[in-house]
């Protein structure tokens, strides 16, 4: 399987929201998350910034847009974001990663938003 057939014609959805990325005190994030990352030393929770940014964040980046890959990608499929990677990092932009179960999602900041679209319609995705 080649990455480049799923973004040649794929959709990609620009969500509306702004997200904070937030480093969390403790290990409880709030409902509301879009997403959460626990590890042996931290909770990291991805909320939505007209929510607020809750009150045990300890670091909180804001201004983040995300991407959402609207494709379901297969598990045997190797590659796929790191060639999104590779293409938005020559543009300069750097990228927070999340994953589900079938698809991918690329965060960029606000002010690198349209380096990203700009590049992933050079990949051939559709980006709405």
């Amino acid at each position: 399987m080649d990455p480049h057939d799923y973004l040649d014609g794929g959709t990609v959805a620009v969500a509306p929201t702004e997200y904070a990325i937030c480093r969390m005190e403790g290990t409880e994030p709030p409902a509301s998350a879009f997403a959460v990352v626990r590890d042996d030393t931290e909770t990291t929770a991805v909320v939505d910034e007209r929510d607020g940014v809750p009150d045990a964040a300890t670091a909180v980046s804001r201004g983040w847009k995300r991407l959402t890959f609207e494709m379901e990608l297969p598990f045997e499929l190797v590659g796929f974001l790191a060639v999104v990677a590779d293409e938005l990092a020559r543009a300069g932009v750097s990228i927070y990663a999340l994953s589900s179960y079938s698809t991918d999602h690329v965060l960029v900041t606000e002010s690198d938003l349209d380096a990203a679209v700009d590049r992933l319609d050079s990949l051939g995705c559709v980006v709405r």
